[in-house]
Formats: structure tokens, C-alpha cells, sequence
């Protein structure tokens, strides 16, 4: 059964773009916009089927990337019209034959649309027929007349931005649309406003996003990639998943102390088939001993289900005060160790299989007195953000977990005693890093947060 269909509208010809490839076919992190959409409705579990509207000259392009990316909700792929309205009403010709209950109209170029607003819209489909999502506006909005003199001024609380998916059941909106051909009606923007010019039931409004950008001028792709740059999800998104733990194989590589302790005791009192080492028993940069560590786990095991570092090193001072040593030791344990132990055991995770390394809140920008751990810790993101494209087709899972300070012995050591309510204690950390683990989750930056903070 169909109960929610949606429909990604990746017809428009972006004349306001100024560029021959159709935006949703322009590549950013990697990707056409299109494909980052469609992943986020395809991993969704309330998301039953996807009608994808298009360019009739891009249907091939679609059909070659439903394949390459694997998306297993797409239903059917067909040519929209010349605007909007026509595009949806393509989409919803093609829903009938499946009778779904509800359908969500999306835009294809709004690639960073949340599970929590997917959700959202759906719930709200519980009560409403038709639903939409809109986030205020920060600026005062003017109406002027054709000479561009202010006419009116209206009061900011009452005015929102629209975006998408809007929702709607589906009989709604079928004759909101078969009303607007009727009366050969097309001066409108978008779904919801069919809906209230024809009287057919109120519409609720969900709250948006600011980060649920749609992709319209050239500036919006430079944008979207520093939004991927330092894309994250939110540790709240990961709360549906069970620590289904027993049985798993799981190795570890930090586990003496902190966060890596923490995750090994969950493992362990969850009865999983749990392996973990610290630098006095496994020394990550030691090629040769890792290789050595992963054979031996999988002798014992057969496979590699979850594979988790916390190992790092940070040691505060001015950059031209710290001595190669020190700065080498940091750039090996923080960077190349990790890079090595992804690589070495990628062969060793057969299909299905997921691995967590470690950020931290300075990624993004590098801080004074640690420069060599900032950079290291971002260098870490860039590296997963690019192996989670590689390992995809392997349906193998790799996520970055950046957690605010938290009370570890490193966090002592580089920075004195702290009070503990701006602490994150690790026994959380390490349970959300294990939720990361068990998610659908990949390439992502999980980052959990102190609202202490």
C-alpha cells in the first residue's frame, strides 16, 4: 500500500540560474543536487514511493542516476510541463494508479530538507488536507505600487516564507488541480494556493528550516557546498534507533578511557562481540600492528560489522613553540592512523557494515594553541565526507561523531578543571555513537550538543 507518495518537481528550466546544466543536475559535494533530494525521501520510513517530474530531454540522465545511486522508492519517472502547476499535475496523474492516501509536492532543488520536516508534514496530514511549511522572515517586507512607492507596510509576525514539501491528501489537491484546468486557472506559485482559492479546507503551516535553502541563482551552488562542507545532522535525529547490539561484531581502537571506554562497556553489557585497544596495546601508526589487530578480529569473528576510533592526540602551544615530534605525532595518531585503518578495513566489512571516527567542535574554524588538532580533526571530515561517496555502492557506512567538550581525561590535561554542566558526559557520547553506528546514516557530522553550552 502507497499511504505517502512524493513528488519532486525537477522540471524547472532555471532561467534565473544562468547556467546550460538544469540546476538539479548541477553537482555539489559530489552529486547532483537531485540525488542529495531524493536521498533524504528514499531513506525515509514514512516515504511509501517517489514520482520524479522532469525535462523530457533529462529522463535518460534520471534513469541512469535512480541506478548508479541505487534508490529503491522511486515508482516512475515522467516529462512535466512548460510551468509548475503543469509539472504537479503530470505528478499527480501518475500517483493515481497507485491511490496513495497522502502526496507531498517538493521542490528538487531543495536538497536540504529534514527528516523532522518530512515527519512533520506527514503528522500534520493526520488532521489537515493540506499542509504546508514556511519559516518567519527576519527582514521587514515592503508592498510597493508600479512606481515603487511603499504603499504598505505589513506586520512581520503574520508574514512567513513558504517552502516545500507541502502536503496534502491526495483527493485534495486531484481537485484543486482538475478545478484550475477546468477554469483554465494558472496565476498562482504553487499547490497551496489552488487549495485556498478553491475553498477545499484550511491549511496548516509546519515549521521550516533556515537551512532548507532552495537552490535558484548561480551564489546558491557555492552556498550548498559550504553547507555540505560542514553539513551535519543533529545527535536528536538518531533517536528511533535501537541499540540492537547483541551479536554485533564490534571493534574499537581508544579504548582505555573517555569516550572509547564508555562505548566499550555498552558493547559489552549488550552482549556484542566486542574487541577494543588502547595505544599500549594496538599503536595505530604502526602499519604492520593494525593490520596484525584487524586479521586477528576477523579470524575470531568472520566480519567486521562496526568499527569505531576515538584515538587522538592533542598538546596546546603556539605553533612556532611546539617541536616537530610533538606536531608529527599528532598529524600520524589524528590523521594518517585513521586513514590507514579505514583502508585496511574496508576489505574486512562484507556489504552492510559502518565505521565512526572522530571531529571536534574546532573543525570548522581552527583554533589558537591547537592548530595541529583543528586541522587535523577537519582534514578527518573532508576525508569521510569523500570515502562515504566510494563506499556507498559497497552499502558500506562511514559518519564523523563531533561532540562538544567533553569530560574526558585529554579534555583535563590540555584544559584544566571546567565546571562539569558545560561537560558532556561520555556515556551519552557513547551511546549516540553507537546509534550513528546502527543508523542509515553516511557521510555525515553527527554533532552532539551541550544546551548547558
Amino acid at each position: 500500500m502507497y499511504k505517502n507518495i512524493v513528488i519532486i518537481l525537477a522540471a524547472g528550466r532555471g532561467l534565473r540560474f544562468e547556467n546550460e546544466t538544469p540546476k538539479a543536475f548541477v553537482k555539489i559535494s559530489g552529486r547532483p543536487v537531485l540525488s542529495h533530494t531524493l536521498q533524504k525521501f528514499d531513506q525515509h520510513k514514512e516515504i511509501d514511493g517517489i514520482i520524479i517530474v522532469t525535462q523530457s530531454p533529462l529522463l535518460k540522465l534520471c534513469e541512469d542516476l535512480i541506478l548508479e545511486e541505487g534508490f529503491k522508492k522511486v515508482l516512475k519517472i515522467i516529462p512535466g510541463g512548460e510551468a509548475r502547476q503543469d509539472s504537479t499535475w503530470a505528478g499527480l496523474k501518475a500517483c493515481a494508479e497507485f491511490n496513495p492516501k497522502n502526496v507531498l509536492v517538493h521542490d528538487a532543488v531543495r536538497p536540504f530538507i529534514s527528516p523532522r520536516i518530512i515527519s512533520a508534514v506527514i503528522k500534520a496530514l493526520g488532521k489537515f488536507s493540506a499542509v504546508d511549511v514556511a519559516i518567519p522572515t527576519p527582514d521587514t517586507l515592503i508592498k510597493v505600487d508600479s512606481r515603487k512607492v511603499i504603499r504598505d507596510i505589513p506586520e512581520r509576525k503574520y508574514i512567513l516564507r513558504g517552502q516545500t514539501p507541502q502536503g496534502f491528501h491526495f483527493q485534495t489537491l486531484m481537485k484543486a488541480h482538475e478545478l484550475s484546468r477546468k477554469e483554465h486557472f494558472k496565476d498562482v506559485t504553487d499547490d497551496c494556493g489552488l487549495v485556498l482559492k478553491y475553498k477545499l479546507g484550511d491549511i496548516l503551516v509546519v515549521d521550516g528550516e533556515d537551512g532548507n535553502i532552495k537552490i535558484t541563482y548561480p551564489l546558491d551552488i557555492h552556498i550548498a557546498d559550504k553547507i555540505f562542507q560542514v553539513g551535519s545532522v543533529n545527535s536528536q535525529e538518531l533517536g528511533g534507533v535501537a541499540l540492537k547490539l547483541r551479536g554485533k561484531n564490534i571493534l574499537i581502537f581508544g579504548q582505555s578511557s573517555g569516550i572509547g571506554k564508555e562505548i566499550y562497556e555498552i558493547c559489552k553489557s549488550s552482549k556484542a562481540n566486542v574487541v577494543g585497544y588502547s595505544s599500549s596495546t594496538a599503536d595505530i601508526t604502526d602499519y604492520h600492528k593494525v593490520r596484525e589487530v584487524l586479521d586477528e578480529f576477523v579470524k575470531n569473528f568472520g566480519k567486521i560489522d562496526i568499527l569505531i576510533s576515538t584515538a587522538a592526540i592533542l598538546k596546546r602551544g603556539n605553533l612556532v613553540e611546539s617541536n616537530f615530534s610533538d606536531i608529527d605525532r599528532q598529524i600520524s595518531v589524528n590523521y594518517i592512523s585513521q586513514v590507514n585503518l579505514v583502508r585496511e578495513a574496508f576489505p574486512l566489512m562484507i556489504s552492510g557494515g559502518s565505521i565512526a571516527l572522530f571531529a571536534s567542535s574546532s573543525y570548522t574554524r581552527g583554533r589558537g594553541t591547537y592548530s595541529i588538532y583543528s586541522s587535523t580533526k577537519a582534514a578527518i571530515v573532508n576525508f569521510v565526507q569523500a570515502v562515504s561517496e566510494e563506499f556507498a555502492k559497497d552499502k558500506i557506512r562511514i559518519n564523523v561523531i563531533c561532540p562538544d567538550r567533553t569530560n574526558t581525561r585529554m579534555r583535563w590535561r590540555n584544559f584544566g578543571k571546567e565546571p562539569l554542566k558545560y561537560l558532556l558526559d561520555p556515556k551519552i557520547v557513547a551511546e549516540i555513537t553507537l546509534k550513528a553506528c546502527l543508523s542509515d546514516f553516511t557521510g555525515q557530522v553527527i554533532n552532539i550538543r551541550n544546551e548547558n553550552y
